[in-house]
């Protein structure tokens, strides 16, 4: 029996899902909620979605409800929406032998709900929920594990694994987001298997690196992720940051993979909702230090911001972002170091500096990178306070001219354009220039002058 609170029992999603399964009680099928929504309504978390299990067949499902749509015909997988929430429904079934490491080469449907739990992962995410008669059904133990905070899988691990790989990455999001022990047997399955995750797709298995630096703990995540040997066979670059040492009047937090750690967490600390950009540029932002590690009179890591972009846009495309994505990643690790240089910096490159795209998520990465080190968080206050007297005019404003007015005055078409317009556009920053005619004024002032 679940407690149920009323948030939840007074969601929409939650009474559409109830009212699924009561259609298709009513229509004489077995049906539950089933896998992580059951683990989160035990551990009083509330679900963002709701899967559910059924005997009725995707057939069945289809002439049942209007609105239903068949999108893994091969497994028994169908889409209900009910009001505006799009629900999953999976047909039980038995799977026989995983030959690729992901799919069943045969399943068959079946009316038994204990069939279909023996092939699902994890001992807590093989939990059915009747919210009808308010009732646990429990054929793998999962009540015990979240009991005891066990992630083990359902039946032999080796077995589990060689189904589907990814589910090692799932059992570290797990134990990371549950904050949940690895059973042992699961725990050495893993890591005599790990090396076979290098068979599943490159985009699924960023997508579940994506979850785990997402969490609450990153920083263990990322340590679980290197236990397993994933980080050594994806992005074996974040390793070389283990040893690298800092000044420590700067960093008294460690070595470089250390601090990385502990920006990740920071900046899981200060927002709960962090884009995917800014948490790999949190990842990334200090990967050019081994390569510019120097310790001639002191230790330093010159340009090591514009080194660790590189590495981060062949790291982004190994990966297989989208090259909007690479690009705003790249932008937080080229861009992170000039905070150090802004109480110096001129109104206009202040201007064009805070103009940056996304320029939020280099505020959020710059305010965790302190607090990940020396936690002196004077120039993240400045900026706050420099962007607030700005809050009335314009950032960044329409330059007063452009090329056709050099054109108009005779100016030979080259790369002095970019050099005098940018020059003229800083005075318009600065305030220096206030209107058009001033501009013009100006420009005939710099070409004189040239």
């Amino acid at each position: 029996m679940i407690k149920l609170s009323e948030k939840t029992k007074n969601s929409e999603i939650y009474i559409n899902a109830v009212k699924i399964i009561e259609i298709l009680s009513d229509a004489g099928f077995e049906s539950y909620i089933v896998g992580g929504a059951v683990r989160d309504l035990l551990i009083e978390k509330n679900p963002k979605e709701y899967d559910i299990c059924t005997s009725a067949t995707p057939n069945e499902i289809n002439k049942i409800f209007k609105n239903s749509k068949l999108v893994g015909q091969s497994f028994g997988v169908s889409i209900v929406l009910q009001d505006k929430y799009a629900f999953e429904i999976a047909t039980f079934r038995e799977d026989f032998d995983y030959l690729d490491g992901r799919h069943p080469d045969k399943v068959k449907y079946t009316k038994n709900a204990e069939y279909d739990v023996k092939r699902r992962d994890f001992t807590v995410n093989g939990l059915l929920f009747d919210p009808i008669a308010n009732k646990i059904i429990d054929y793998c133990d999962g009540l015990l594990d979240l009991k005891n905070k066990i992630i083990r899988t359902i039946g032999d691990p080796f077995e589990r694994f060689s189904e589907d790989y990814l589910r090692i990455l799932r059992a570290i999001r797990f134990s990371n987001q549950l904050n949940f022990e690895i059973e042992k047997k699961t725990a050495i399955a893993m890591d005599e298997l790990s090396h076979k995750v290098v068979n599943i797709s490159i985009e699924r298995v960023r997508d579940e690196i994506s979850k785990i630096l997402l969490s609450l703990s990153p920083a263990k995540g990322i340590r679980l992720l290197d236990k397993y040997h994933i980080l050594n066979t994806f992005i074996p670059e974040i390793l070389e940051m283990k040893n690298i040492q800092q000044p420590p009047d700067f960093h008294p937090e460690g070595d470089v993979f250390v601090h990385t750690c502990l920006v990740l967490d920071k900046l899981s600390e200060s927002t709960s909702e962090n884009s995917i950009e800014v948490v790999y540029g949190a990842l990334f932002h200090d990967i050019g230090k081994p390569d510019t590690y120097d310790k001639t009179d002191r230790i330093r890591f010159n340009r090591h911001e514009y080194v660790g972009a590189n590495k981060t846009e062949k790291i982004c495309k190994r990966l297989k972002f989208s090259n909007k994505q690479t690009e705003l990643i790249v932008s937080l690790v080229k861009e992170h170091m000039k905070f150090g240089n802004i109480k110096n910096m001129k109104k206009s490159t202040f201007k064009k500096f805070v103009s940056m795209e996304n320029f939020n998520d280099h505020l959020k990465l710059h305010k965790a990178d302190c607090l990940g080190s020396h936690g002196d968080l004077s120039l993240y206050d400045f900026t706050l306070q420099k962007l607030d007297q700005l809050k009335n005019e314009p950032i960044l404003p329409k330059p007063f001219l452009n090329g056709n007015d050099l054109i108009n005055l005779g100016i030979k078409p080259g790369p002095i354009y970019k050099s005098i317009l940018s020059q003229i556009f800083d005075d318009q920053l600065e305030g220096n220039i206030k209107s058009r005619d001033e501009a013009l004024i100006k420009l005939k002032e710099v070409i004189k002058n040239d």
